[in-house]
């Protein structure tokens, strides 16, 4: 082929920018068998090619392709970071999926049909038709104790969690109590100890038997792993060392709810406490909704 002939021939059409949803096909088949696999095998770990995504890793990148290779048309999408719907990083995740994707990005959390979250479970009670994707830091919970993945991975094929087991009795020894806030070790379906993402212990009940699907991404750590509905998730215990959920001495300053995990807001020049408020902004402004009626 000569100049003249590259010159003659004709510019084609320009297609779109990106790919539905951002990620190409394989990928999200690979992503979606990898779900269908953790959720025949619940709180098992299941590897998956982790791809490149527009933010920082650490950032929630397992959790965008999650919630990418299962949105499609008609879904309405809701991110939120510890409970709040208005922070940056939720913010650019509901923009990235709406720029990406045919979903409605949403707040309130009873429009979502998935839901994706940072270090919280939504305090509104999800349906079976909606879908939970938490965003994963740290997948392996008995890295705490044992940094070979090999090591692990024999560990949870045995269900040999006793070293688990000294480190929770060693923490009653040093503390009085088992003094692990979030990331709380759970055993999912009666075998696997699963990490449910450092969520508080406030939420750790929820997972227990849920109606809904609970999926997991780690990024950065290339694991997907899955809670099916009606599936149970223990928390671990001793029989005179109870599993404990937050207490709070006062209800949200603005809602006034007394069931629902609250967060501290300081005073920036003082750093005194000043009240406590709901940390899921969204659950807090429908209280203060129907209150007002």
């Amino acid at each position: 082929m000569n100049v003249r002939t590259l010159l003659d021939t004709p510019v084609p059409e320009p297609g779109p920018a990106y790919n539905y949803a951002f990620l190409d096909e394989g990928t999200k088949r690979e992503i979606r068998r990898a779900v269908l696999k953790a959720v025949a095998i619940p709180g098992h770990q299941v590897p998956f090619g982790s791809r490149e995504m527009p933010l920082g890793r650490g950032w929630g990148t397992g959790g965008l392709q999650l919630s990418l290779s299962l949105l499609g048309e008609g879904e309405c999408f809701k991110a939120i970071d510890q409970g709040a719907d208005d922070s940056v990083n939720a913010v650019n995740m509901r923009r990235l999926v709406a720029a990406m994707t045919d979903a409605e990005p949403v707040t309130d959390t009873r429009a979502a049909t998935l839901v994706q979250s940072r270090h919280r479970i939504p305090e509104e009670r999800l349906r079976p038709d909606q879908t939970l994707v938490l965003q994963v830091p740290a997948p392996e919970p008995l890295s705490w104790i044992e940094p070979r993945y090999a090591q692990t991975q024999r560990m949870h094929a045995e269900r040999d969690y006793s070293p688990m087991w000294l480190y929770l009795y060693e923490s009653i020894a040093r503390h009085g109590e088992i003094a692990v806030g979030a990331n709380y070790p759970v055993i999912v379906d009666g075998h696997y100890l699963m990490s449910p993402t450092p969520i508080p212990r406030w939420d750790v009940p929820k997972l227990d038997r849920a109606p809904f699907l609970t999926l997991l991404g780690a990024g950065r750590e290339k694991r997907i792993y899955a809670v099916p509905p009606h599936t149970s998730v223990v928390p671990l215990e001793f029989e005179d060392y109870r599993f404990q959920v937050e207490r709070f001495a006062q209800p949200c300053a603005r809602c006034g709810a007394t069931d629902a995990y609250l967060d501290e807001v300081l005073d920036p020049r003082s750093g005194e406490t000043v009240c406590f408020t709901c940390s899921d902004t969204a659950h807090c402004e429908l209280r203060r909704t129907e209150a007002q009626r």
